[in-house]
């Protein structure tokens, strides 16, 4: 018997995104924050609407980098070991979130 996630497990229930950000005082870079919401177009605005509040987003491509964008998918399984709700965004900061992404 295999020991395969079925296609419900499989499935993204949030997304960590980065946000081109620029905080007061701070240069523009990506900025990271983690989504819990499964459609990954909403999980984008999320994302914007939360960095909005802490500084300017970027309009356009930054240094080749886009503005916003979905950088990994989350699974029920990988939300409930790293503490994400359904519908909860956790601000991640601008360092690499290697444990998300990993």
């Amino acid at each position: 018997m295999s020991k395969t996630p079925s296609a419900a497990q499989a499935l993204p229930t949030g997304w960590v995104v980065g946000v081109m950000l620029a905080a007061p005082d701070e240069p523009m870079r990506r900025w990271y924050f983690a989504v819990g919401c499964a459609e990954q177009a909403r999980a984008e605005w999320v994302a914007v609407d939360r960095a909005l509040t802490a500084g300017l987003v970027a309009e356009s491509p930054v240094a080749g980098n886009e503005p916003v964008q979905a950088l990994r998918a989350l699974t029920p399984a990988r939300m409930a070991s790293l503490g994400l709700g359904e519908g909860e965004v956790r601000d991640l900061g601008w360092r690499h979130p290697r444990r998300w992404l990993g």
